[in-house]
């Protein structure tokens, strides 16, 4: 009997050993699905825009709608979405599109596209594939900063736009113009910039005296900034680390923030979502991710565009801190299945608004759904 005992004292005690340690960081989760309202917004082909570049008038959004940023001024909460017509060799020309809402659910669109290619020095790198996948910040005084991809239908670069009302914005070209002309004619997208929350506001936020932004598909790199709008990649200076990006054919090695993952949701590319978001517990990157139909989780459709989040220091932003295991969120509706590409929920929007998180997702790259989230970020 006491051999029995100390056998199952013994097993015990072995059990405890293997467990995983307590969870110590934040992450926002979990998010719900608003399936009553989803999708919250849908492609019209009723809403027209003379094209200045086509000279003549388009169905602007007539195609799809998705990949929305968004903002909260006041009681008000505002999507800038990705648009395509149906027009030109590359599936249709994006334009950035502006709806607002006051229940965060419900939106009313604006006629006319707010950035969308023009007769100007950046018609060359927006014309004709367009202006994509707005991210979205303001600075202190209010003004708004958007992150966008310009595609000239053979590479995709990273842009900055700013407005102070969100209707009408400046253009300042290359986030990356003042770091040099080689990274300017990379291919490079998808900026989310370092930001706190403060009364629904997304604030751009300096650590240790500069802006910092993530940035970047099949990894993520990091870049730093004076003014939201000369940004400087950071390259890697340790021999043992230098990795060049084989997906986009790069001649110079950036800094990896972080990768992919081998039989994961995460397995073929990765991507930063909305703005990065400071909290006590570290910075919050929420991302998206591609599965990869080889090695990728075998649970998932292969290709399917899945969100995970992941923590890094607050005091260092390129260290991570804790990343989640699995996706938070992934397709299981109809029209996040079935769209322009398949198997896609593709998050760039969050919102603090009326006392809790909106998520705001493209979904299939053809329309926009909402989850949302009562998860307390301290």
């Amino acid at each position: 009997m006491r051999t029995l005992f100390l056998l199952a004292v013994l097993f015990f005690l072995a059990q405890c050993s293997v467990q995983k340690p307590a969870q110590t960081t934040t992450f926002l989760v979990p998010f719900t699905k608003n399936l009553d309202v989803n999708p919250c917004l849908t492609p019209s082909d009723t809403i027209r825009f003379y094209c200045p570049v086509r000279e003549a008038e388009v169905q602007w959004e007539e195609k799809d709608v998705f990949n929305p940023a968004s903002a909260v001024k006041g009681d008000t909460l505002f999507l800038l979405y990705r648009a395509e017509d149906t027009i030109g060799k590359y599936n249709g020309t994006s334009r950035i599109g502006l709806a607002y809402s006051l229940d965060g659910y419900h939106f009313h669109k604006e006629a006319k596209p707010v950035l969308y290619p023009d007769h100007d020095e950046f018609l060359k790198y927006e014309w004709e594939g367009g202006c994509e996948d707005p991210r979205l910040v303001e600075d202190e005084n209010g003004t708004y900063f958007m992150t966008y991809t310009a595609y000239d239908g053979d590479k995709a670069r990273l842009f900055v736009a700013s407005s102070t009302d969100l209707r009408q914005w400046t253009k300042h070209g290359s986030v990356f113009q003042k770091a040099g002309d080689q990274f300017v004619d990379m291919w490079s997208k998808a900026g989310s910039i370092v930001s706190r929350q403060e009364n629904g506001r997304m604030i751009a936020t300096k650590i240790n005296g500069k802006y910092w932004m993530y940035w970047g598909e099949s990894n993520i790199y990091m870049a730093t900034s004076d003014n939201l709008i000369d940004w400087s990649p950071l390259l890697e200076t340790d021999p043992q680390k230098m990795q060049l990006d084989t997906m986009r054919h790069y001649d110079t090695a950036f800094q990896i923030v972080f990768s992919t993952r081998e039989g994961e949701f995460d397995s073929e590319l990765v991507e930063p979502g909305p703005p990065a978001l400071i909290t006590d517990e570290g910075i919050l990157l929420i991302y998206n991710s591609k599965n990869s139909p080889t090695f990728g989780d075998k649970s998932l459709a292969p290709g399917t565009y899945a969100a995970g989040q992941i923590l890094m220091d607050k005091n260092d932003p390129t260290v991570v801190l804790q990343r989640m295991d699995e996706w938070f969120i992934t397709p299981d509706q109809p029209f996040e299945i079935t769209g322009q590409v398949n198997n896609v929920c593709f998050v760039e929007g969050l919102a603090f608004f009326k006392n809790k998180w909106l998520l705001y997702y493209g979904t299939a790259d053809s329309k926009i759904a909402v989850a949302e989230s009562d998860g307390k970020l301290d």
